[in-house]
């Protein structure tokens, strides 16, 4: 005797996904690639903000210069004596130039940094008993820096503050007196009159300064970069005046303090 079963209730769920191998192979398709986008956002999120050991960042943008000057007297040597002219200095002019700096990170936190510029011109201007000759001249700067520098946070960080410190080593260029210096006027006393002046050229000694830095740069992504940084440079200099007067050589000294702050906003790019 045999027995005829109505119907096998179990084939429609076993064979449900065979009547449709196109939909259940999409399906799995759609998900691997959710996963690997999810996976790959994830991945240029982690990356997008990043300065992490042996990348090299370049930065340029504008530099100012705001000195904190200060001059003592006149010390002029004439005919075998040495005397102050008191009352006498000159204040050093504010200057913007074009900046570029290299940083190379040593590790995610370490970087070494050299700062370099297009030399600005200072302007010098007569305090004083010195104040009647206005401009006494012009003169460029060359200041290239190199910086040890600590950056804060992680190295994925989208914002970045920083320290530094370092030395400059800083000369003058391109020094130019207006004509009342360059004659040597600025020598006249009533006691001399006109016999200490004469033809005058000028030297601006060269030193090397230290230098403090901070810094906060905003990563735009994985490349660009925005930053502000202060600087701060202990610089103090010797101008040397030697004029050829009627009565032999005439030297005339001065210290000036400089003690800059330098500002720069730039635009950076990290290979």
């Amino acid at each position: 005797m045999s027995v005829k079963l109505a119907g096998n209730p179990v084939e429609p769920e076993l064979s449900t996904f065979e009547d449709h191998p196109d939909e259940n192979r999409e399906m799995k398709l759609k998900r691997l690639a959710c996963v690997a986008l999810t996976t790959l956002g994830a991945m240029a999120a982690t990356a997008a903000h990043a300065q992490h050991a042996r990348d090299l960042q370049v930065n340029t943008g504008w530099m100012h210069f705001a000195p904190q000057d200060s001059s003592g007297a006149f010390n002029v040597t004439a005919l075998g004596r040495t005397q102050a002219r008191a009352g006498s200095g000159a204040a050093v002019s504010d200057a913007d130039t074009f900046g570029l700096t290299l940083q190379y990170f040593v590790t995610d936190h370490i970087a070494v940094e050299t700062v370099l510029d297009v030399p600005p011109r200072f302007h010098l201007d007569g305090e004083g008993t010195l104040a009647q000759f206005g401009q006494l001249g012009t003169a460029r700067e060359w200041s290239p820096t190199l910086l040890l520098k600590y950056h804060f946070l992680n190295a994925d960080s989208k914002l970045r503050p920083y320290l530094g410190a370092g030395a400059s080593y800083v000369r003058f260029s391109d020094i130019k007196l207006n004509q009342q210096m360059s004659n040597g006027a600025f020598l006249y006393s009533t006691q001399t009159g006109t016999a200490l002046t004469g033809p005058t050229n000028v030297n601006i000694s060269s030193s090397f300064s230290p230098v403090v830095n901070a810094d906060l740069a905003y990563n735009l992504d994985k490349h660009w970069s925005a930053s502000f940084s202060v600087s701060y440079m202990w610089l103090s200099t010797r101008a040397t005046l030697t004029t050829q007067s009627s009565v032999g050589q005439v030297r005339s000294e001065s210290k000036i303090k400089l003690d800059p702050i330098v500002t720069f906003l730039s635009v950076g790019y990290t290979f």
